[in-house]
């Protein structure tokens, strides 16, 4: 499936699959051609993925066939076991969590999950969690604190649920106790995003030691559509609301608001999964590895101080 902005790129593998064909199925050297066409691609992709814009970012982040939670826990812990439950109210399948090990490393892990196919996100809600979703979430926090076990946030979202039922139930108040509580957790925490990063919906999972975002990901207050329609009182000014809110990972960084920027093969996370599990696991152990040299009180004086220091500047 090819985005928008990848028509070119697409036409140019097509007529590369056609020349191949040729080649395999008849005795016309055509070697050179299928050279120049590939190299002709590679040139054409570094230059499209380069220069892309903020709101071509955002399409990458949403890409349908790009990785949820659930495939990065399956492709990088050696076993991972679900656990379910707020303990109150119910089961949001929209935020998954369970214990997980890499190579010998017992991790708690917990994100949203998004669906394949209709189905599937009717059944995780297309990644918004209710308040039963981030108690369940907390819940696995205090579990892994009580276990001495290091925390790996995963964030896909495009907000918490926002129905009236879940404001009934407290999705504020549940969303600020996340936020509260994570600051005094006196085990390691990383936070990934790996997707989408909208508004409270991904905040309530996203205090961390160390916050990352994978290259072709974003992370705002708001959507650029709901932006464009506050503004512009229309979806269709969503590009310019994307350039306007500065959401790229690259953004984010330059402002201070994450430490890492993790690498994404050519093209986003989907076009080489295996490579970007990779990434997300070397970063996952190297970071559990400084963070553990660390004393617990240090490391909650540093999540504290690094999250007091966002917005204050000086003239």
């Amino acid at each position: 499936m090819y985005l928008d902005f990848e028509k070119p790129i697409a036409e140019l593998e097509q007529r590369l699959a056609d020349l191949q064909k040729l080649a395999s199925e008849s005795n016309v050297d055509v070697s050179q051609a299928i050279q120049s066409l590939e190299e002709n691609l590679f040139h054409l992709k570094q230059e499209t993925y380069q220069n892309l814009t903020r709101w071509q970012r955002v399409q990458l982040s949403r890409h349908p066939e790009r990785p949820y939670t659930l495939d990065y826990l399956e492709a990088i812990c050696d076993e991972f076991i679900e656990l379910f439950g707020d303990r109150n109210i119910a089961d949001d399948k929209a935020m998954v969590g369970g214990f997980g090990s890499i190579e010998g490393q017992t991790m708690m892990f917990i994100g949203q999950q998004k669906g394949r196919n209709t189905k599937q996100r009717q059944m995780r809600n297309f990644g918004m969690a209710q308040p039963e979703g981030y108690r369940k979430a907390l819940r696995l926090m205090k579990l892994a604190e009580k276990f001495g076990k290091p925390i790996v946030t995963l964030i896909d979202t495009p907000g918490a649920f926002p129905g009236i039922e879940a404001e009934e139930r407290g999705q504020a108040e549940a969303i600020a106790r996340n936020i509260r509580d994570m600051f005094m957790l006196q085990v390691p925490v990383i936070c990934i995003i790996i997707g989408e990063g909208a508004s409270g919906g991904a905040l309530g999972i996203a205090i961390g030691d160390k916050v990352m975002m994978l290259e072709n990901t974003w992370y705002s207050v708001i959507s650029p559509e709901s932006c464009s329609s506050i503004l512009w009182r229309s979806w269709e000014y969503k590009e310019q609301a994307a350039e306007a809110l500065k959401l790229t990972a690259e953004d984010m960084k330059g402002f201070g608001l994450v430490d890492v920027i993790i690498p994404e093969p050519l093209g986003g996370a989907h076009t080489n999964t295996a490579e970007t599990f990779q990434n997300v696991k070397k970063t996952i152990l190297d970071t559990i590895a400084e963070l553990k040299t660390l004393d617990p009180r240090e490391r909650i004086n540093r999540r504290i101080e690094k999250f007091g220091k966002m917005g204050v500047f000086q003239e």
